[in-house]
């Protein structure tokens, strides 16, 4: 526990600033890219592949357009195009590998770096649009995984009984679930107040509430996702990145399913 408290202090000594501030309107960007191509190789590595291919290069930079913004760093494309053109473009190279490998290298294997990179490029690149949009967009989210992390865990330890998904992940309870939302629920109210829904968002704020238990279970579903992967290839964390807590997609995996659906529901 020392050891987790120790990381999460340093790591959002780190984040927080470059958060905040979003030096030259880009370090967010950057944070984003990197953070997608962390993620990109701890998949390759669960599933006990190097990234160190054309494959895994690919995948890599599929990733990094989808997690970085527009402006400034795809100006280059003509008016019209989008950077999902250019990552359509990395994935049409990853099929085109079955043809020049003489159906080698097949569809099947080309999926996987193509869902990866999907993955965690749109999860990193929804983060990077929501701090685009404002810090108060980004800080909903975030406090929301926050509340339900912490919830879950608090009334799970406390209270839990009834398992929520023993086959995925064992230590995950009803009750834990539960608490999760309710935490979510009381953090965005006091959030809300402090800063008016309809103002921010064009929601109201019984909406924003309703959403927000919403996206505590996308959250949550989330983090079964991530545990999902990891039982299928059989590792306890995603990487070692971070001690205490494991890699970058073991942090981040709620994060990654609840800025898309925010995107989606029209918050940013």
């Amino acid at each position: 526990m020392r050891q987790r408290v120790i990381t999460a202090v340093v790591a959002l000594a780190f984040f927080i600033p470059i958060i905040y501030f979003d030096f030259f309107g880009i370090s967010v960007g950057l944070l984003s890219a990197a953070l997608a191509g962390v993620g990109v190789y701890e998949l390759f590595r669960m599933k006990g592949l190097t990234v160190i291919s054309f494959e895994g290069v690919l995948a890599i930079i599929g990733a990094i357009i989808l997690a970085l913004p527009r402006d400034p760093w795809f100006t280059f494309l003509p008016e019209k195009t989008d950077k999902f053109a250019l990552y359509y473009f990395v994935v049409l190279i990853l099929l085109g590998i079955s043809v020049l490998s003489k159906n080698m290298y097949t569809i099947d294997e080309a999926a996987f770096p193509v869902i990866t990179s999907l993955y965690v490029g749109m999860g990193f690149g929804s983060f990077a649009s929501a701090r685009a949009e404002s810090l108060v967009v980004l800080f909903f989210g975030l406090l929301i995984v926050w509340a339900t992390d912490i919830g879950a865990y608090m009334v799970g330890r406390e209270y839990g009984k009834r398992k929520l998904w023993p086959e995925i992940s064992p230590n995950k309870t009803v009750e834990g679930a539960l608490g999760g939302i309710l935490s979510a629920v009381v953090i965005a109210i006091i959030y809300l107040i402090a800063f008016p829904a309809i103002t921010y968002f064009g929601y109201p704020s019984l909406t924003l509430i309703l959403m927000t238990v919403i996206f505590s279970i996308i959250g949550q579903f989330g983090d079964l996702v991530e545990s999902a992967f990891k039982r299928h290839y059989g590792v306890k964390d995603s990487g070692i990145i971070l001690p205490g807590h494991g890699g970058i997609l073991d942090r981040f995996d709620s994060m990654l399913f609840v800025f898309p659906m925010m995107h989606l529901f029209g918050i940013f």
